[in-house]
């Protein structure tokens, strides 16, 4: 949203995004524009706040996600120790497969 300055006055013009185009819409001059540009900083201001709200939000939630992530790469360490101790392989980085005898290393 902004102001411009054409000749000897200052417009408002509003910019909207009608169908992936960005267009600008003239709203006027004088006090009619100051109230409409009002509007739009503080509808402006609203939307940042909840997108601040957001982030914090997301923040929260991620420090409450760190403990169990942490828990599930201990818990696959230990099952994939499991499975080699137990003379298995990972096929592929997928499917684990019992190995029939080529790695001399586990017997």
């Amino acid at each position: 949203m902004g102001w411009e300055s054409r000749g000897h006055g200052l417009y408002f013009y509003r910019a909207k995004r009608i169908g992936g185009r960005v267009v600008r819409e003239y709203v006027g001059t004088g006090q009619v524009a100051e109230l409409a540009a009002e509007i739009g900083r503080s509808e402006s201001d609203r939307k940042d706040a909840e997108r601040q709200a957001l982030r914090e939000a997301i923040q929260e939630l991620t420090a409450l996600d760190a403990p169990l992530i942490a828990l599930d790469e201990a818990a696959n360490l230990w099952v994939r120790i499991a499975l080699l101790a137990a003379g298995y392989r990972q096929h592929a980085r997928g499917v684990w497969r019992k190995s029939r005898g080529r790695n001399k290393a586990t017997e």
